[in-house]
């Protein structure tokens, strides 16, 4: 029986977690798919982790259902690193804490990867015909600028690098040496499963009822210069290009002494 480890990551969300823990409760995978829950407080300074206690000792859970605590705050990323070494699923899926993405749509993702196409999975909130919460247009301008410039550096073509809903073969996900321990960890995880020789990755629409600042949204500008860091160290830097008269010729910079340890 396949299993999907659900990862949570979660600072500062008493407000929501235990909205975002039964609506996951909720969700019925397809083909007989079980569920795995593992909630990483990243050193939360509200009473998100007496929520969380709570929450699990008041209800009879059919799944397993972990919990584990930084005792400093690390970052998104950080927590996210955290929660993929307990794993035990067969898959992989970050769930922020918010109630920005909805659970149901696990299956969705699931579906392409079921059925024997992908490996990995993204979540786009920019196509199909699922409803979207209007925000800031600075925010998708952003976003879309982020998605080209990895898809620049990756040779994809997605349309959000910077889903939170990313589904990934348990086994192709474990074997990457993952360092981003804030928001980069979208850039260089695209960045890094892209390299995977023969992954097959697929990208299905899904809904987005995104958060204001004030309803407790974190990520801010400097979390995109941090991304254009990453794509540049995770993408670009990663290889030589050396033109040729018939084609492109790519070098792993490994191969080059110079910057053996620049990546």
């Amino acid at each position: 029986m396949k299993k999907l480890t659900i990862l949570i990551p979660a600072f500062n969300e008493s407000l929501t977690i235990s909205k975002i823990l039964d609506k996951v409760s909720k969700v019925e995978l397809i083909s007989n798919i079980v569920k795995e829950i593992i909630i990483i407080n990243d050193a939360s300074s509200d009473n998100t982790e007496e929520v969380v206690l709570d929450y699990i000792s008041k209800n009879n859970l059919s799944y397993s259902c972990k919990y584990v605590a930084h005792k400093v705050n690390k970052g998104k990323g950080a927590a996210i690193h955290t929660g993929i070494a307990l794993a035990t699923g067969d898959y992989i899926i970050v769930q922020d804490a918010d109630l920005e993405y909805d659970p149901q749509e696990f299956n969705i993702l699931l579906k392409p990867m079921i059925d024997g196409y992908a490996d990995v999975v993204y979540g786009s909130r920019f196509m199909g015909g699922k409803p979207h919460r209007i925000l800031f247009f600075l925010h998708s301008i952003g976003n879309k600028f982020l998605t080209f410039l990895s898809n620049a550096s990756t040779n994809l073509n997605l349309t959000d690098m910077e889903t939170c809903y990313k589904l990934f073969d348990a086994k192709m996900l474990k074997s990457l040496n993952l360092r981003e321990s804030r928001f980069g960890f979208e850039p260089e995880v695209t960045a890094k499963i892209s390299r995977i020789k023969g992954v097959r990755i697929y990208e299905v629409g899904i809904s987005y009822f995104g958060r204001t600042y004030e309803e407790g949204k974190k990520i801010n500008w400097i979390d995109g210069f941090r991304a254009i860091y990453c794509i540049i160290k995770y993408g670009f830097l990663r290889l030589y290009f050396l033109l040729s008269v018939d084609n492109i010729i790519l070098i792993p910079l490994e191969s080059n002494l110079l910057f053996s340890n620049a990546i």
